[in-house]
C-alpha cells in the first residue's frame, strides 16, 4: 500500500516550502475516519484516498488539492460535515471536498434522475474551482482500476458512466494519460470479449513490433544528429480504444489497421518541430489528408503537436507526433502542467485571474455553464452533456479571422449559436468561403463562415434534425417549447370557455380571481399556466378541472347528469397498458414495452427508452447507434429490476478457419453454455477463412459473454463477438 511519505516526497519535489503538515494532519484525519471500514477487494479503506491523493501528486497539483483527495469520502461515506472539514483545513479544502461529495442524501424519482444531479453538481463545483474536477477523476481513476471486485451489472454500470462522462472530461483538460486508461478500462467492462482479442493481438504485435519500432528510432534518431537537433524519440502501440474505435468507424479487423504504430518526437524548440516534420517528409512519404497541424490551431484544451502519418520502412504505415517538451507536459498532463500554484491553480475561482490560455482553456466549461441553466430536466441534461463531450472538433473561422472551434459535423446553424444565442435564433442563410450554402451544410476545417441575419426569422424545428452543439439544440428547443406552450394555453383558455358556458362556470373570472390557484397542488402545477398547458396538451380533460374547480368554488360536487356528457379522459388514466416484466421506467407504469431489434439489449446492460406513438415504449441499449437520432423530449430512463428469466436473442459472429467439423465445434459449445441457436447464415472467405453469423437466445450478458469465451478457445476460431 502507498505511504504518506511517498505522496509528501513527491509534492516537495515539484514545490518549493510547501505544506506538508496540511497533508499529513488530512491523512490522519481521513485514517480515523474510515477506521475499520474495508473495501470490496479486502483493503483496509484509506488504501483508496491514499491511492487518489497519490495521483493528484503525480499530475503535481498543489497542497490543498492532494489533502481533499484524502479527505473527499469523508462527508459523504462518514459522519464528518463540510463545516469541520473548513474548520480543521480552511475553506479551499472544504470546498473541494463539498465538491467532490455526491448529493446522496436527497430524495429522487430514480437512479437516474440522482446520477444527473450528482454531475449537474459536480459541473457547477467544478466552474467555481476546476480542482473538483482533478480529485473526481483521480478518485475514479482508482475506482475503474479497483473494478474487478465489483458485481457484473454494477461494473457495466460505473463503466458506462465513465465512458460517457469521465473520460470526455478528462479529455478536456488535456489530462491524456488518464484519458487513455479510462477508456481501455472501459473497453474491458463494456466489451470484454473485444477486450479480450485485442490484448492478444496487440500483445503478439508488440512482439513482432519491437525490432522495427527500435529500428525506426534509431533512424529518426540519427536523422535529428545529423542535422545537429535536439531531441528524443519514443515508439509505442496505440491504445485498445483507439484500435478498437478505428476498427468500429471503418469496418476493418485488427489484421487491416496499418498505423498502429506511433513514434513521439520531443524537440527544444518551435522552430525544430517544422524542421523536424520537413525531415520526416523527405524521408518518407507523407499520407495524404493526414497531417493535423494542432500548433497553429491548438485543440480546445490547449493541446499542441504536428501529427503526420507517412508509408515509413519497409513500407509500413506509422504515425509522427512532433512537440516541444512543454507541449509534451500539456498533452500528458493538460491544465495540471499548466498552473503556477497559488497563483491560477484555482482556474476560474472567484477573485483569482488566470491568464488569455488558461481562460481560452475553460471557453467549453463556460458554455456548458450558459446552456444548463436552460435545462430544468436533469435528464435532458445528461443527454446533451453527452452531445457537448463526446465530439471530435474542427475549427473554422469568423469573417474577422477569429476561430471557432466546433464539433465534427457542425454546421452554419452551430456557428451562428456558438457567436451569440440572438444570431442564431434569427439565422436567414450562412456564406461559407464566400458562397452561399444551405443551413445544413457541414462545415470543414479552416472554413470561413459569415452568417446573414433576418429580424423577421425565428429558429425551425427542422434545425433539430442536423445540429450538433448543445447550445444549439437545446435554443432551439426553448424557443419551440414556449411558442408551443401559447398556443397549448391559448387553446386550453378556449376548451375550458366552451365547457364552462356548458356548466355554468365563468372560466375567465375564476382564473381572474385566482379560483384556479386552489386547484394546482391537486393537479401537480406549479403556477395557472402551466395548468393551462397541461389542459391544452391533453394531459387532463376541461371537465375533469371544472369539475374540481366547482367543488372548491361552491362546496359541493357538480352534478354532472344534467347535462349528461361522456367525459373523454386521456388514455394514460382510463386504460391500463401491461407493464414491461423485469423493467422499471422512470414516471411511467402500465404501459406497454418492447425490445428493439437494432441493438437486442440484454439483462444487466445499461439502458434507454424510447416513447413511440402508439406502440408504448422500445428498449434500446444506450449506446445503441439510433439513439443519437431520437428526439431527446421523448427518451425516458430504464432500468432492469425483477428481471424474468426467459431467452432474450442477441446476434453473434464467429470467424474461423474453413475446417471440416468447425460449424459442429461451435454449436455444441454454445450448447453446452445453454445458449439456443435461433438462426444462421455461413459465409466462406477467399482468406480460408469463415464469418459465421448466429442470431441466439441467451438469458442475460454474463451467460452471452461465458459462451463467446468458450468458442473463442477453440484452436481455429480468430475471433468470436457481439454483433450490435
Amino acid at each position: 500500500m502507498i505511504r504518506i511519505n511517498q505522496i509528501t516526497d513527491k509534492v516537495s519535489s515539484y514545490i518549493d516550502h510547501p505544506d506538508l503538515d496540511l497533508i499529513q494532519r488530512a491523512y490522519v484525519f481521513s485514517a480515523q475516519a474510515h477506521d475499520g471500514v474495508v473495501r470490496r477487494s479486502g483493503e483496509p479503506y484509506i488504501s483508496h484516498p491514499m491511492n487518489v491523493a497519490n495521483l493528484l501528486a503525480d499530475m503535481q497539483l498543489d497542497e490543498a488539492t492532494v489533502a481533499a483527495g484524502l479527505l473527499h469520502d469523508t462527508v459523504e461515506d462518514t459522519d464528518t460535515t463540510v463545516d469541520e472539514i473548513e474548520e480543521l483545513f480552511g475553506s479551499d479544502v472544504a470546498d473541494i471536498v463539498d465538491g467532490v461529495t455526491k448529493i446522496s442524501k436527497m430524495d429522487f424519482e430514480s437512479k437516474a434522475v440522482q446520477q444527473a444531479e450528482n454531475i449537474r453538481k459536480l459541473i457547477l463545483a467544478m466552474a467555481e474551482d476546476i480542482r473538483v474536477l482533478m480529485v473526481k477523476l483521480a478518485d475514479r481513476l482508482h475506482n475503474m482500476r479497483t473494478l474487478q471486485y465489483m458485481k457484473p451489472v454494477k461494473q457495466r454500470l460505473i463503466a458506462q458512466e465513465t465512458q460517457d462522462i469521465y473520460a470526455p472530461l478528462a479529455n478536456r483538460l488535456g489530462l491524456h494519460r488518464v484519458k487513455t486508461e479510462l477508456e481501455d478500462l472501459c473497453l474491458r467492462y463494456l466489451k470484454p470479449d473485444v477486450f479480450e482479442q485485442l490484448t492478444d493481438a496487440v500483445s503478439e504485435h508488440r512482439a513482432a513490433g519491437e525490432p522495427y519500432i527500435d529500428k525506426v528510432i534509431d533512424l529518426i534518431q540519427n536523422m535529428l544528429n545529423k542535422n545537429k537537433i535536439k531531441g528524443r524519440v519514443y515508439g509505442r502501440t496505440k491504445h485498445f480504444h483507439s484500435i478498437h474505435v478505428k476498427m468500429e468507424q471503418q469496418g476493418l479487423t485488427f489484421d487491416e489497421i496499418y498505423d498502429l504504430i506511433a513514434f513521439r518526437i520531443i524537440v527544444d524548440s518551435l522552430k525544430d518541430c517544422y524542421s523536424v516534420l520537413g525531415l520526416i517528409h523527405a524521408a518518407w512519404r507523407p499520407v495524404p489528408g493526414r497531417f493535423k497541424d494542432y500548433i497553429s490551431i491548438p485543440k480546445a484544451n490547449m493541446y499542441q503537436s504536428l501529427h503526420s502519418t507517412v508509408i515509413g520502412p519497409d513500407g509500413e504505415r506509422i504515425e509522427v507526433q512532433i512537440r516541444t517538451d512543454e507541449m509534451n507536459q500539456i498533452a500528458e498532463y493538460g491544465v495540471a502542467a499548466h498552473w503556477q500554484y497559488k497563483e491560477v491553480g484555482k482556474g476560474i475561482k472567484k477573485g483569482k485571474t488566470a491568464g488569455t490560455r488558461d481562460a481560452e482553456r475553460y471557453t467549453w466549461l463556460k458554455q456548458i455553464m450558459d446552456w444548463q441553466r436552460e435545462l430544468s430536466d436533469p435528464r435532458e441534461f445528461m443527454s446533451s452533456l453527452r452531445l457537448e463531450m463526446f465530439q471530435d472538433e474542427v475549427y473554422v473561422f469568423t469573417p474577422n479571422g477569429d476561430i471557432k472551434e466546433l464539433p465534427d459535423g457542425a454546421t452554419p446553424v452551430d456557428f451562428a449559436y456558438a457567436i451569440h444565442s440572438e444570431v442564431g435564433d434569427i439565422c436567414a442563410g450562412a456564406k461559407v468561403n464566400g458562397r452561399i450554402v444551405p443551413l445544413h451544410s457541414t462545415l470543414q476545417n479552416g472554413d470561413s463562415v459569415e452568417i446573414i441575419t433576418d429580424k423577421n426569422r425565428v429558429p425551425s424545428r427542422d434545425w433539430l434534425k442536423f445540429v450538433k452543439t448543445a447550445k444549439a439544440r437545446t435554443r432551439i428547443k426553448h424557443y419551440i417549447r414556449t411558442v408551443e406552450k401559447e398556443r397549448a394555453i391559448a387553446l386550453a383558455k378556449e376548451l375550458l370557455e366552451k365547457e364552462g358556458r356548458r356548466l355554468g362556470i365563468n372560466v375567465q373570472k375564476a382564473i381572474k380571481d385566482g379560483d384556479f390557484l386552489h386547484l394546482l397542488d391537486e393537479f401537480n402545477s406549479g403556477s395557472v399556466d402551466e395548468l393551462l398547458t397541461q389542459v391544452g396538451f391533453s394531459r387532463y380533460t376541461p371537465r375533469k378541472v371544472l369539475k374540481r374547480l366547482y367543488a372548491i368554488m361552491h362546496g359541493e360536487a357538480l352534478d354532472l347528469r344534467k347535462p349528461k356528457i361522456k367525459e373523454h379522459a386521456p388514455q394514460s388514466e382510463t386504460q391500463k397498458k401491461p407493464k414491461g416484466d423485469g423493467l422499471q421506467i422512470s414516471g411511467i407504469d402500465n404501459i406497454l414495452v418492447r425490445f428493439a431489434s437494432c441493438c437486442n439489449p440484454l439483462p444487466g446492460e445499461p439502458i434507454i427508452g424510447y416513447i413511440t406513438r402508439g406502440r408504448g415504449v422500445t428498449i434500446h441499449r444506450i449506446d445503441c447507434h439510433n439513439v443519437k437520432h431520437f428526439e431527446d423530449e421523448r427518451l425516458t430512463q430504464v432500468s432492469w429490476e425483477g428481471v424474468e428469466e426467459k431467452p432474450y436473442p442477441t446476434k453473434i459472429k464467429v470467424k474461423c478457419l474453413n475446417k471440416p467439423g468447425m460449424l459442429g465445434k461451435i454449436c455444441s459449445m454454445l450448447a453446452e453454455s445453454d445458449v439456443n441457436i435461433d438462426s444462421g447464415r455461413f459465409e466462406s472467405m477467399v482468406d480460408g477463412t469463415s464469418e459465421l453469423e448466429f442470431t441466439v437466445e441467451v438469458r442475460d450478458l454474463n451467460q452471452l459473454y461465458s459462451a463467446l469465451t468458450k468458442v473463442k478457445a477453440l484452436k481455429a476460431v480468430r475471433e468470436a463477438l457481439r454483433v450490435s
